[in-house]
């Protein structure tokens, strides 16, 4: 059977790759549980070496100093607690993004329209990001899409030594989860549940809890880059589509198909924040919650 045939441009090299190949294969056998709290997931060899490179290629022409969410205003701004240097790549811009991105979905379960544009970031030399959040402490980010409910950080190059992502607040097993030699990590990443940068490899983990609230646990940091160059590629998905806007102060409709059973079985006053939300950032099921 003749396969149909797309064609994606890495550097100077042009790649014939088969359109099947955006109907993400995932391989649960080579995913491991790096933290139960927060729930934390790593994923060996998720990406190929041709798709590593692809992005970083992708990348390099356009990276600017990276930037922070203000807590208050939700405005971006500059921050000694993020040094890195980054670009967003849009959602399907050639046929290797776009299978990166169909085997995000089938590996989370979540819908590619919840997912942001993908973020490539390069640490050099002493860069790092400080210990933070992904889910929103201001008023404004939540408003599309709602929190970020899952991260999935991709490794797109091997660091010799540092860089490393840390769980700070993460509660540590009597016996570790992860392999890890002590020896081989930062003194920063000594301080959590850390997983070493290897291309390829991704990390996913969630920012809320089954429950839909926040999860303090999943505050999390990248460690300095001690010895080499640091590549990396962040996918973040909401609780709800990205794609679509929703207009200021929303209006008296259900967002979610599964709505009017939920507010059945009760959760209008068990999960208040995402069912009925506030004045200010409505909720997704305002409808069956009678709320408007």
């Amino acid at each position: 059977m003749e396969l149909d045939r797309a064609y994606a441009r890495s550097d100077q090299c042009l790649f014939l790759v088969p359109s099947s190949l955006s109907s993400a294969i995932v391989n649960p056998s080579r995913v491991k549980q790096v933290s139960s709290k927060p729930r934390a997931f790593v994923y060996e060899g998720f990406l190929t070496e041709l798709e590593c490179d692809h992005i970083v290629s992708l990348a390099k022409a356009s990276l600017k100093r990276s930037a922070v969410a203000d807590n208050d205003s939700g405005e971006n701004k500059l921050s000694e607690v993020r040094t890195s240097s980054g670009t967003f790549i849009p959602k399907a811009k050639d046929p290797i993004v776009a299978g990166i991105e169909d085997k995000i979905s089938t590996w989370t379960f979540l819908p590619k329209e919840n997912g942001e544009d993908i973020q490539v970031l390069r640490y050099e030399h002493g860069q790092k990001y400080d210990a933070h959040f992904d889910y929103f402490h201001d008023k404004v980010n939540i408003v599309r899409g709602g929190h970020r409910i899952a991260t999935v950080l991709m490794y797109l190059s091997n660091v010799t030594r540092g860089g490393e992502t840390v769980f700070p607040n993460a509660e540590i097993p009597s016996r570790r989860v992860l392999s890890e030699n002590q020896e081989d990590l930062s003194d920063c990443a000594k301080k959590g549940i850390a997983v070493k940068p290897r291309k390829g490899d991704a990390l996913l983990f969630f920012n809320l809890r089954p429950d839909a609230i926040p999860d303090p646990l999943s505050l999390h940091g990248g460690c300095p880059v001690i010895e080499g160059e640091k590549w990396s590629a962040t996918k973040w998905i909401h609780v709800d589509s990205f794609d679509r806007i929703v207009a200021p102060g929303g209006n008296c409709t259900d967002m979610n198909e599964s709505c009017e059973r939920w507010a059945v079985l009760g959760e209008c006053t068990k999960n208040p924040e995402y069912m009925v939300g506030s004045a200010e950032l409505p909720g997704y099921c305002r409808r069956s919650c009678k709320a408007c």
